[in-house]
């Protein structure tokens, strides 16, 4: 999965980050979804436009039409959800819930524009998590929340505290480390394959970490470097470019 659209290698979420990806035969495209002040979701990492763009102000106080005027990198504009989901027919995305006002208007687009089985979302929230999967049933993918991850990573260590997760998801998606300790090891995976879930790893950026989470047998990587992804999985046989 391209994290941001390959946020090293390209201007993270922006329209010619996710072509370059898609022309070299990516077809999971991970990104992050905010909403305007007056209610359009946007393809938009950060709170504030101020860290990657030549304006300032909170993306949620913001009118459209003001944030729309706004340049990723001084060249870019910012990208209406709606434009990227129905850019490419055949790619699937990953769309983090940045905040609970996302939610009402995410449904709406997702719903009109008929891609509810080309989305998985996630969140650091588990209260947003749990909205989503009432406003969408059963049709849209989700990943565990942090307290699922956590209960999963318990369980991995004690066959007790298997009651603990409850698998409402498709996917647990956790980071490499956690609290400078590696999380995803060959018990992690294997917990959760036991369990129906896929692993979905972020974010992983080098050679090394590749290799290893790849040697796992993790079922998803997100990379910021998605020429370097694409690189080592030609060199291992495992490059399906579509």
């Amino acid at each position: 999965m391209a994290h941001r659209g390959g946020a090293i290698e390209h201007l993270e979420n922006t329209r010619p980050a996710f072509e370059a990806c898609v022309a070299m035969g990516y077809r999971y495209l991970e990104t992050d979804v905010r909403v305007t002040a007056d209610g359009v979701p946007v393809v938009f990492h950060d709170p504030t436009l101020d860290r990657v763009t030549d304006r300032s102000g909170r993306v949620d106080q913001l009118p459209w039409s003001e944030v729309a005027t706004a340049r990723i990198g001084g060249r870019e504009p910012i990208l209406r959800l709606e434009e990227l989901l129905g850019a490419w027919p055949d790619v699937r995305f990953n769309l983090d819930i940045k905040a609970a006002g996302v939610l009402a208007p995410l449904v709406r687009t997702v719903r009109r524009l008929q891609v509810a089985d080309r989305i998985c979302l996630g969140s650091f929230s588990d209260a947003r998590l749990a909205a989503a999967r009432r406003l969408f049933g059963p049709t849209v993918c989700t990943s565990l929340g942090p307290r699922g991850v956590a209960a999963l990573r318990l369980s991995s260590y004690s066959p007790r505290a298997a009651g603990l997760v409850r698998i409402q998801a498709g996917c647990a998606q956790v980071p490499l480390q956690l609290g400078g300790r590696a999380l995803v090891d060959e018990r992690f995976v294997a917990t959760a394959h036991a369990r129906g879930l896929q692993v979905h790893v972020w974010t992983v950026d080098t050679v090394e970490e590749t290799t290893t989470m790849l040697d796992l047998g993790v079922d998803g990587v997100m990379t910021d470097r998605p020429a370097m992804l694409r690189d080592v999985l030609e060199q291992r046989g495992q490059w399906k470019p579509r």
